[in-house]
């Protein structure tokens, strides 16, 4: 991968899936984003990824919806169990409040779970060995030439 996401990437890419906000296609998928009020296009060939959500595409990083699709693919571990903690969390306002402080966004969510008497350890530890395939996945990610959906929130 040419530019590493950052690890809370995952998190949301959990999110994407427990909520069941993808579509794979035979060569794209349709990813919504936690609001619902925009709609990303992966798409891949040849082991290049290419999306158009905010991150993928200014930043030059699998955003979460490159992320979902690759552990939908197999090419990530997807742990169900995992996903399930992230379920119908809304990153957009989550993301917004901590102003893009992504590690802040967690915290808030993991200590949520801890308050419900869930050893977040295990998720830490799943969401780590997911990052280090990420390390190694051998693929190249560039930017879509897809128009980003309208809205300049960055999610």
């Amino acid at each position: 991968m040419n530019k590493l996401p950052p690890i809370e990437k995952i998190h949301e890419a959990y999110s994407a899936i427990a909520d069941e906000r993808i579509l794979i296609s035979e060569d794209s998928a349709k990813v919504a984003s936690s609001n619902r009020a925009k709609e990303y296009t992966v798409t891949w060939k040849d082991g290049i990824y290419t999306s158009n959500d905010s991150a993928s595409y200014w930043q030059g990083y699998a955003g979460y919806p490159m992320i979902a699709v690759l552990m939908l693919q197999g090419k990530l571990t997807l742990n169900q169990t995992v996903a399930s903690y992230f379920k119908g969390i809304n990153w957009t306002t989550l993301n917004a409040k901590y102003k893009g402080k992504y590690a802040k966004a967690v915290a808030e969510i993991l200590d949520g779970l801890i308050e419900q008497g869930i050893d977040v350890t295990a998720i830490e530890n799943e969401v780590n060995a997911v990052y280090e395939q990420i390390k190694l996945l051998d693929i190249q990610t560039k930017r879509s030439s897809i128009k980003l959906p309208k809205s300049s929130n960055k999610e």
